[in-house]
């Protein structure tokens, strides 16, 4: 679901977007830590805010490290 919002944030597209590990932590709602495999032995960081049920709004991609390799610890940040 946030796909499209990294992609618009890098200014290209990912052919291959396939999360392998995530952590998650709850504040006013939920941020999720992602590791995404993007191709080749390049990975991304996601971080991702889930709102409370009440609020009703969508999953947005709060920020985002690049050029990870597949090892990289995920972190909080």
């Amino acid at each position: 679901k946030v796909k499209s919002q990294l992609e618009e944030k890098e200014g290209k597209t990912f052919d291959v977007f396939t999360a392998v590990e995530f952590k998650t932590q709850v504040v006013a709602g939920t941020n999720y830590f992602i590791k995404v495999h993007v191709g080749n032995d390049e990975f991304v960081h996601l971080r991702v805010f889930k709102s409370l049920p009440h609020e009703n709004k969508p999953l947005s991609l709060h920020s985002y490290q690049g050029s990870k390799k597949k090892h990289d610890e995920l972190a909080y940040f």
